[in-house]
């Protein structure tokens, strides 16, 4: 079976880890489990593990967004050096499929 690739954006993943705590904090919320002592306990620790889980996707997306335009500068400011890394990439790539 093969499978569609799609293109996937950081508003993307920041939309689907939101939609994720959303949904984690409802089913958290459902007032019929207050009666089940060791839900409180349980409900803390997902919401700490969900706000830490939020940072740790913003910074993720922050970082990668940094080093995608750190990229683009460094391509534009030398693109010599780019098309020789391409060209040597290429080279091995054919060797390798080549030697198959």
């Amino acid at each position: 079976m093969f499978f569609k690739k799609r293109q996937v954006s950081l508003s993307d993943v920041k939309g689907d880890v939101d939609q994720l705590v959303g949904d984690v904090r409802a089913l958290l919320s459902v007032k019929e489990l207050d009666a089940i002592p060791e839900i409180k306990r349980i409900r803390e620790r997902m919401d700490e593990g969900m706000g830490i889980a939020r940072d740790s996707a913003a910074r993720a997306i922050a970082q990668t967004k940094h080093t995608a335009a750190c990229t683009d500068k460094y391509a534009h400011d030398e693109p010599w050096h780019i098309a020789g890394a391409a060209l040597a990439i290429g080279v091995v790539l054919g060797y390798a499929a080549c030697r198959r």
